[in-house]
C-alpha cells in the first residue's frame, strides 16, 4: 500500500494501528446540480482544480443529507437530492491511488436557491458546459464520471449505475 500510494510506511502503519474495528470503505457523496444544461463545479483550495461539490458522509448522516450539506457548505446553494445516479468504487474509475478504499455516491440535485460563496475549502463556484470543463481534481471526480452524469441528465429514466 505504501508503494502504490507513495505514502510513507510509518504513516500508513499509524493509520491502521489506530483502527480498532472491521475496516470498511469510506463513503463520499457528490452532487450533480444542473442549470441550463451546465453542471455546478467548485474549485478546491487544496489543489486549485475543479470538482463536483461533495465530501465524506458524516456518522449519523444519511447520504442524501450529506450531499445537500456539502453543496451548501462548498457553494452557498440550497439544493434537494432527487436521485442516486451512481455508486462507484473509486479504485475502478481511473482515480489516482489513495490509502483508503472509497465508494463514491453521485446524486442528481435540484437547485432551490442561494448564491455562490467562497469557503475555507473552495475558492470558486461556477456552472460549466460539458464541452468546456476546467481542469478537474481527479482525486475527487474524473471527466468520465462527469460525462456519465451528463448522460443521466439527458436520460432521466436511466437506472442507477454501480461499480
Amino acid at each position: 500500500m505504501a508503494t502504490q500510494t507513495e505514502t510513507d510506511f510509518e504513516v500508513i502503519k499509524d493509520l491502521f494501528t489506530q483502527e480498532t474495528g472491521y475496516t470498511t470503505p469510506k463513503v463520499d457523496s457528490r452532487g450533480a446540480v444542473f442549470r441550463d444544461g451546465h453542471i455546478l463545479l467548485v474549485r478546491e483550495r487544496a489543489d486549485g482544480r475543479w470538482s463536483l461539490p461533495g465530501g465524506w458522509i458524516d456518522v449519523h448522516e444519511s447520504p442524501g443529507e450529506s450531499v445537500v450539506r456539502e453543496i451548501w457548505e462548498e457553494t452557498g446553494y440550497q439544493t434537494r437530492a432527487l436521485k442516486l445516479l451512481a455508486v462507484f468504487d473509486k479504485n475502478k474509475h481511473n482515480h489516482p491511488p489513495t490509502i483508503y478504499h472509497t465508494y463514491k455516491l453521485f446524486f442528481l440535485c435540484e437547485l432551490l436557491g442561494g448564491s455562490p460563496t467562497h469557503t475555507l475549502e473552495t475558492d470558486g463556484v461556477d456552472f460549466f458546459p460539458e464541452n468546456a470543463l476546467p481542469e478537474l481534481s481527479v482525486n475527487r471526480v474524473t471527466a468520465g464520471q462527469i460525462a456519465r452524469l451528463f448522460e443521466h441528465y439527458r436520460h432521466p429514466n436511466w437506472p442507477t449505475d454501480f461499480d
